[in-house]
């Protein structure tokens, strides 16, 4: 390893699949140095200071904040949580990376932006603004990788599934019969930390992560079975009542419409792809969903207080 710069990583103390400290554990591993920018100092950041990363504490709204993080680094990986403030954070940190002039700038997308143009958008305020974000960056002229992962296993297929599989045996969503082939975010690290350990032949290229293959919610729903022991099945719920109950829990307004419209792409088949990207770029292919509830198979466990 010859990189006497410090590699910065945004979002690195992120919850969801946790892809921020996954980087920054395998960049320090390979003898990177990292800075690790957060939004708070708390037990996660604290994690990564233990692993040996520089700790910047910082919104990306904040422009002083991200010139503290920027400069003296040579590569970005730039990710940030869903959120309605996503494309003036991604233009913030583009217009202080070509300030400060950079190397690579790894861009984490979504897949979905594969299938949107200046005519046709989804009706997610998400996709949008991930879509007008690459079109920012690459107006910038910045050495850009766009990383477009699908759906995350972590999300739909852990998060919203443990409640229902506990209680009632069941893989409940709205996908109707549309295929998906989700990617563990663990996966989405692992292809983010070897695009920044060598960027140079990646710079101008976009890359789609998916699973292993596409298939359809009862197939998923067999792989629960084999690896819990007890029947799992697949449930296509009403999507309005999904909708209404998703918009009136904790998730914001933004986030709520988000995860709407990802259902809705999902009833349409939209979410139906495969590529080998990530084998191709890791040497490794991605975990299957059998794989992931297997991984966190204790998540699903019957216990007395949630047992039917």
């Amino acid at each position: 390893m010859n990189h006497p710069h410090p590699i910065l990583v945004t979002g690195a103390a992120g919850k969801v699949g946790a892809i921020g400290p996954t980087v920054v554990e395998r960049l320090i591993a390979r003898g990177f140095r990292v800075r690790a920018m957060v939004r708070r100092e708390d037990d996660r950041s604290a994690a990564l200071q233990r692993l040996g990363a520089e700790i910047i504490v910082g919104d990306l709204l904040d422009l002083g904040a991200v010139h503290r993080a920027v400069e003296g680094c040579r590569r970005i990986y730039f990710s940030m949580s869903v959120a309605a403030t996503y494309l003036e954070a991604t233009t913030n940190v583009a217009a202080v990376a070509k300030h400060y002039g950079i190397d690579a700038f790894v861009n984490m997308s979504q897949m979905t932006v594969s299938q949107m143009s200046i005519r046709d958008t989804t009706p997610s305020p998400q996709h949008k603004q991930h879509w007008l974000a690459e079109q920012v960056l690459n107006w910038s002229g910045l050495p850009v990788v766009h990383v477009r992962p699908t759906a995350f296993m972590d999300v739909f297929f852990l998060r919203f599934a443990i409640p229902t599989i506990r209680s009632q045996g069941a893989l409940m969503l709205p996908f109707g019969t549309g295929k998906t082939s989700p990617i563990a975010a663990f996966d989405v690290a692992r292809v983010v930390a070897a695009l920044l350990a060598d960027p140079a032949p990646h710079v101008g290229k976009i890359y789609e992560l998916t699973g292993q293959r596409a298939e359809d919610l009862h197939s998923i729903a067999a792989q629960y079975t084999r690896v819990l022991g007890r029947p799992i099945e697949y449930i296509d719920v009403p999507s309005e009542p999904w909708e209404q109950k998703l918009a009136s829990g904790p998730a914001s307004a933004h986030l709520a419409a988000h995860l709407a419209a990802m259902a809705q792409l999902h009833r349409q088949n939209r979410y139906d792809r495969h590529t080998n990207d990530v084998e191709l770029l890791t040497g490794t292919p991605p975990m299957t969903v059998e794989q992931f509830v297997r991984l966190n198979a204790k998540a699903f466990e019957l216990t007395e207080g949630n047992a039917q």
